[in-house]
């Protein structure tokens, strides 16, 4: 059974106009490689606005052209961390609106017979509870790799962690508020479910292989 939205306070699905519907052309078959990569990096610099909305800040001084005022600016070091490969469009999505963030990346694998990740690379700034970390990846399916890289990035210092995705199946968000409540997850979609191989339906298809017309 399909597990209702109040029963998934990790997860807050993006409703607004412009989202959907750059999300509906990249769910398209017929859209290519090219255009495909254009829209993630266009959806995920459009969601990273409200993701950041609780990001702490300080006040600062600052001398304007006429005289000195009071303003704000974020608090404590930035971390956006892509899983490869299909993440790092995304992640360039969000550094264009936030360049002053640190990259990390996290390279999972998922074996195709029994669904769990393999990880292959692992690079992270250091002194990663310096700030907030954002884990980024298009797919969350089965939560598999996401739980994965939540505990890679916990065992290098991360505390305030927070993921963002394009599309979510019920059964990785569920995983998530069970094993890591609080790592609040950001969707596009809540699609409705997995397929036996553990492909998201109606989903959009392999993220990396539509990026990089591996298909």
């Amino acid at each position: 059974m399909r597990p209702h939205r109040a029963d998934l306070p990790n997860l807050v699905v993006f409703d607004h106009p412009l989202i959907q519907h750059k999300l509906t052309y990249i769910r398209d078959r017929a859209t290519s490689f090219r255009p495909f990569r254009a829209l993630l990096y266009q959806i995920a610099g459009l969601m990273v606005f409200e993701v950041t909305r609780s990001f702490p800040t300080a006040e600062v001084r600052v001398a304007t052209p006429l005289e000195e005022t009071t303003g704000r600016r974020l608090a404590g070091t930035i971390t956006v961390v892509p899983v490869l490969r299909s993440g790092l469009g995304m992640a360039e999505g969000i550094l264009e609106v936030m360049p002053e963030a640190r990259v990390g990346h996290l390279g999972l694998a998922r074996d195709e017979e029994t669904l769990r990740p393999i990880a292959y690379l692992k690079r992270l700034p250091k002194h990663l509870d310096a700030g907030p970390v954002i884990l980024v990846d298009p797919m969350l399916a089965t939560g598999g790799s996401a739980v994965a890289a939540i505990e890679m990035l916990r065992d290098a210092g991360a505390r305030d962690l927070r993921m963002i995705c394009l599309v979510a199946a019920p059964e990785g968000v569920v995983r998530l508020r069970d094993q890591h409540p609080d790592v609040m997850i950001y969707a596009a979609a809540l699609d409705r479910g997995l397929t036996e191989r553990g492909f998201i339906m109606p989903g959009l298809g392999d993220a990396g292989d539509r990026m990089y017309g591996t298909t």
